[in-house]
């Protein structure tokens, strides 16, 4: 996995990415975890994966844990499989690519929230209310199932 998740991030680098960002597909019961951004953040009102920024010297599986953890308390026992990747602009206007992966944890609830104001799991056959970019990771998610 190690090298993969290597390959990945050279990858990115090799294509002017400035900003290295991971997602999480945390499903439990058949549903998947969404965060809502507050109406005053960038993208406010928007549902997303858990995700955020990797930081310098970290590995993106680090950075994932840590990323599930902060935002919503949740313990991260292992990487899954990476799903897809997606570029973006930040809201600082650094060209960024998210790298969403499932992740395993050891428990579900309570998911405590520090940057978003609302959380839901939601049926990943819904059309949840997200970016058409973590629309297609859900499907490509669903299609590997």
């Amino acid at each position: 996995m190690t090298s993969h998740l290597d390959h990945l991030t050279t990858e990115a680098e090799r294509d002017g990415v400035q900003q290295l960002v991971v997602g999480a597909v945390v499903e439990h019961d058949g549903c998947i975890l969404l965060l809502r951004r507050p109406g005053n953040d960038f993208m406010g009102g928007i549902w997303e994966l858990p995700s955020g920024k990797v930081e310098p010297g970290e590995n993106l599986d680090e950075a994932l844990a840590r990323e599930v953890e902060e935002e919503t308390g949740l313990q991260v026992t292992g990487i899954g499989r990476y799903i897809d990747s997606f570029d973006y602009r930040s809201g600082s206007g650094k060209r960024s690519r998210q790298f969403n992966f499932t992740v395993h944890c050891t428990a579900f609830e309570p998911v405590r929230l520090t940057e978003h104001d609302a959380y839901t799991w939601t049926p990943p056959t819904e059309e949840p209310p997200v970016t058409d970019a973590v629309k297609q990771t859900l499907t490509a998610y669903r299609r590997a199932d």
